[in-house]
């Protein structure tokens, strides 16, 4: 039985990202959808001492409404230099930030003359996978022919990469149509990221919903167990 997974590109995204990526055998990046702003497409949040900051990345907006997300490009590429300062003058503190930040710093390198957002967001989904250990492959929507509507196009998805078990996250109760996925003999399956325990961070109050980079550099080689896929 193969496992797939269809989520948009986040940039730096949560754990729980990250625990849907681990338990599929095939996460395919659905970077063809719209553009959508004020999303976690191009942004994400870190912990200060301060509380919650957000890392946006500058995209163009002006006139293209409707572009896809592999269309979106940025257009201020020292985003890349500040982000970094960010990160370090927060994490640099934390236990374990030494033996990850040159591999994260490399990807900020690789990034900063990069146009596309999509392609940013999967270098730095990759670079935190192999830090994980997650070995799932990562495709892209692209490299499928894709049928109309909303649930047929996730249907067909799956099916094309060979698939019959599809993992989705819980926003997608929304508007995914069950039957479909009954009707072509696929299992559905929820993400449940209830359960996921708390770990150190440098911070009074606790916050789940961060960049899983606050989860690597304050626990290290023990993140993965604060996966729930892990765990």
């Amino acid at each position: 039985m193969k496992r797939v997974a269809v989520l948009q590109s986040n940039y730096i995204p949560w754990k729980g990202y990250f625990d849907i990526i681990n338990m599929v055998d095939e996460f395919i990046l659905y970077d063809d959808m719209q553009f959508t702003k004020n999303d976690w497409r191009n942004r994400n949040k870190i912990m200060t001492p301060n509380g919650l900051q957000w890392l946006s990345i500058p995209v163009k907006m002006k006139g293209k409404f409707g572009q896809k997300i592999n269309e979106t490009v940025v257009f201020d590429h020292r985003w890349a230099d500040k982000h970094w300062k960010s990160i370090y003058y927060n994490y640099a503190k934390a236990r374990f930030f030494k033996d990850y930040a040159e591999r994260i710093k490399m990807v900020y390198e690789q990034c900063k003359d990069e146009l596309y957002l999509s392609i940013i967001n999967y270098k730095f989904i990759c670079e935190i996978c192999s830090i994980l250990g997650i070995n799932t492959k990562i495709s892209w929507s692209s490299d499928y022919c894709l049928a109309d509507g909303k649930t047929e196009r996730l249907v067909k998805l799956v099916k094309d990469a060979g698939g019959s078990w599809y993992l989705s996250g819980p926003a997608a109760k929304d508007y995914i149509e069950e039957d479909l996925f009954k009707r072509a003999g696929i299992i559905l399956e929820w993400m449940d990221y209830s359960g996921y325990r708390e770990y150190t961070q440098l911070s009074e109050k606790f916050e789940h919903g961060v960049s899983v980079l606050d989860l690597i550099f304050n626990e290290g080689p023990r993140a993965r167990e604060f996966l729930i896929s892990m765990s």
